[in-house]
């Protein structure tokens, strides 16, 4: 009987279940990823307009779109694989010096024909053309600074950072002084991504167990800098500190009214009435998507605003969704990414390193505030960042540097899980029948001896 019931507890299901049941990563955090992969394959079929854009149709982003899921899924799944949590530890330590050297590479408008070419974008320098390859600079950043973070606070921890002969200028060295630099080359071309990814890197940093007195510290010198620099360059109308361009964008959005009573004011098909027509245009229309999609939406493929705003499916992914979706298909995308930070923060919380525990939970962090971000702009809560839903949005290194990071998380979740497994099978049994047997055998032998 014994052997029989082995070998039934031994039997494993084949096919599809048999490969549902092998899959040792957290299973939540799988089924959110495979979700918001599924909506953003619908999405994009959907908010492409039938119209051309340029030499592309709907097809041709589809088809597009698929091949990057693909070359996604390859990445979540090749990071999954990888058995041992040192590996990820040695890599994050280059996660500044990788982005200084993005960050600086960008800041030089470098241009080297068929190498590497910096690039301006909707007047912005954002992106890196490698060997034909668009490479977001911002979008590495983030995910190489996370894990870098993770990296420095862990070794600070245990003691194995070299230079700095107190604690507080260890600190200085290896975590405040890159995130300064970090966020000072990105503000060159971005204002929004920098003020973003200051704010992510100083949760990593709480996350990590660092002094608040000292992130509150580095939050208003950072703040303080930013204000002066911004106070400079508009005094001296962009005279000092040219470099910053971007403090004029950034200054515009935070003031910016994109209320269409504006249309009024102005006379009729003159070029004011034009200029501002293309300032209020896809703001405006997204809160009209907003409106539009009430509770229930207006079912796939219905959508009316995205033959408006002709780039729906990357900085305003949110407001289609809800127009096509409704108020319930929205709080469906907003429960995926809060379960996200749910499972993120258990994972870290099994976590017995402190590497996998920090870099788990700042990556969670990240996913789910730039969700969290791209939600609010669409809303008309705060000014326009250009931040994407990740992995629902259209831009395909931005989706791929995404499944990088669900792919950390997804390993480290089975390395913890496998370390729970084997602690709880390591252990001693509270409770041994087989030892409370024998000793009421012995009681009772000792009973019947004294009644003898």
């Amino acid at each position: 009987m014994g052997t029989a019931g082995k070998k039934k507890t031994g039997t494993q299901r084949k096919g599809f279940w048999g490969f549902i049941d092998n899959i040792e990563g957290d299973k939540v955090v799988w089924i959110i990823v495979f979700l918001l992969i599924m909506i953003s394959i619908l999405a994009i079929f959907s908010s492409t307009s039938l119209l051309k854009e340029g030499s592309k149709d709907r097809m041709d982003f589809v088809t597009e779109h698929l091949v990057v899921v693909g070359m996604g899924l390859g990445l979540i799944f090749g990071l999954y694989n990888v058995k041992k949590i040192g590996i990820f530890r040695i890599l994050s330590q280059f996660g500044f010096g990788v982005s200084f050297i993005l960050l600086v590479l960008l800041a030089a408008h470098v241009k080297i024909p068929g190498v590497i070419e910096a690039e301006r974008i909707n007047g912005a320098w954002r992106t890196l053309r490698v060997a034909g390859f668009q490479l977001h600079v911002f979008e590495v950043a983030k995910v190489a600074m996370v894990l870098y973070l993770a990296w420095a606070i862990h070794a600070f921890k245990e003691g194995r950072l070299k230079y700095g002969s107190t604690d507080l200028k260890k600190r200085i060295i290896y975590m405040y002084a890159p995130i300064g630099i970090v966020c000072g080359l990105t503000l060159l071309g971005s204002g929004s991504s920098a003020v973003f990814i200051g704010a992510i890197l100083i949760a990593t940093l709480l996350i990590g167990g660092i002094p608040f007195k000292e992130i509150a510290a580095l939050g208003a010198i950072c703040l303080c800098l930013l204000i002066g620099a911004v106070g400079i360059y508009k005094a001296t109308d962009g005279k000092v500190l040219k470099k910053f361009e971007r403090f004029d964008t950034m200054t515009n959005r935070i003031g910016a009214d994109y209320d269409a009573e504006r249309l009024k004011e102005v006379q009729p098909r003159s070029r004011e009435f034009y200029r501002i027509l293309d300032e209020i245009k896809q703001p405006y229309s997204a809160k009209i998507a907003v409106h539009e999609g009430k509770i229930l939406g207006k079912s796939s493929g219905n959508s009316t605003q995205k033959y408006v705003v002709s780039n729906i499916y990357g900085d305003y992914m949110f407001s289609f969704l809800i127009e096509e979706y409704g108020l319930i298909g929205g709080m469906i995308v907003i429960f995926l990414y809060v379960s996200l930070l749910a499972r993120g923060s258990t994972i870290a919380r099994l976590c017995s390193n402190e590497y996998a525990k920090i870099a788990v939970g700042g990556l969670s962090v990240l996913i789910t505030g730039q969700a969290f971000m791209h939600m609010f702009v669409n809303v008309d809560i705060g000014p326009m960042t250009g931040q994407t839903l990740p992995l629902i949005s259209h831009g395909s290194f931005a989706f791929l540097v995404f499944c990088i990071a669900f792919g950390v998380i997804l390993a480290i979740s089975r390395m913890a899980r496998k370390r729970i497994r084997e602690e709880e099978e390591a252990a001693k049994p509270i409770y041994d029948s087989s030892r409370d047997d024998i000793q009421t055998s012995m009681d009772i032998l000792e009973q019947i001896d004294r009644d003898l």
